[in-house]
């Protein structure tokens, strides 16, 4: 994700220095949540950021003989990328996020789409069960490193249904993969995309109404052992195929991340986009860009 710093007009950093859980491994956390975490994002996050593969569901499918039966909760669902697409699996879903503007989307992508068993549910994590029931499968995509780890990983257990499995599907959907083998068209150039995010809002990186200095928090498995899960089972869905982006899905996937979030430009917004679409059409004259899919990691506890 892309750096960021400095309090947006008018607002101050939140920091909340404390310990998450007691769980030998992890990390002191010194972050705390606030609903501006991806405010103004969930318009671009669907534009800006690739598509989960198929081969997720086929993969979990085959792994997990889904059969159409069953419930699946998805915990940090965001407009409902994953949801979505896991939904036809199970007789039902619930997509659970603490942003009512993903909700919203997710709403209308069910809509567009047709998918008609999930109900969406606007709740933090920390606040399962909820009331929700029991799964069969539960989800995280690129989500659990905003949580309480500990208390959420506490929280999920007796919402396990007898034989039921906790997912972590490892992504970066926002970005390709590095590299100078040719493509058809030139990579978006992130490390400059990253410097004009740092002139904008400077070098430490922007979270919500705080900073995240050390980056994201460390010792997922360590939680998940000290919580009582078994595991890692561990399936790689390989991938490496070419996608062609135009100029303003790159852009969406800029807007898309808490770090550059459009919120935190603040009266600056629309200049700091003007420089960023003059920074992408120096690079393609055409606003056409070319990357390789990263590999994705479904990472499974039971």
């Amino acid at each position: 994700m892309l750096p960021g710093a400095r309090s947006t007009p008018g607002g101050n950093a939140v920091s909340d220095r404390r310990r998450v859980g007691s769980v030998p491994g992890v990390s002191e956390w010194t972050w705390r949540w606030d609903e501006s975490l991806y405010q103004g994002s969930a318009a671009h996050y669907r534009v800006g950021r690739m598509p989960y593969p198929e081969d997720i569901a086929d993969e979990l499918r085959d792994a997990l003989g889904l059969d159409g039966t069953g419930r699946l909760l998805d915990v940090g669902c965001g407009p409902g990328s994953l949801t979505l697409l896991l939904a036809p699996l199970f007789r039902s879903a619930v997509g659970v996020d603490a942003d009512g503007e993903m909700l919203r989307e997710a709403e209308r992508e069910a809509g567009r789409t047709g998918v008609g068993n999930v109900e969406w549910r606007r709740m933090r994590a920390e606040e399962l069960p909820g009331g929700l029931g029991t799964f069969d499968v539960v989800t995280f995509a690129q989500s659990f490193h905003w949580m309480d780890q500990p208390a959420v990983a506490r929280a999920v257990r007796p919402m396990l249904a007898p034989g039921a499995v906790w997912v972590h599907v490892g992504a970066t959907t926002h970005q390709g993969v590095d590299g100078e083998d040719p493509l058809p068209h030139p990579r978006p150039p992130w490390a400059a995309i990253t410097g004009l995010v740092e002139r904008y809002l400077g070098t430490a990186r922007r979270a919500g109404q705080g900073t995240l200095p050390d980056g994201n928090r460390a010792g997922e498995e360590d939680v998940m052992r000290a919580a009582g899960y078994d595991g890692p089972q561990r399936i790689e869905v390989a991938r490496g195929e070419i996608a062609t982006r135009t100029l303003d899905e790159v852009v969406s996937a800029v807007f898309s991340l808490s770090g550059s979030a459009p919120h935190l430009f603040g009266d600056r917004q629309e200049d700091f986009e003007r420089d960023l679409r003059a920074l992408l059409r120096e690079t393609s004259a055409n606003g056409l860009f070319a990357e390789r899919l990263r590999e994705i990691e479904l990472v499974l506890w039971r």
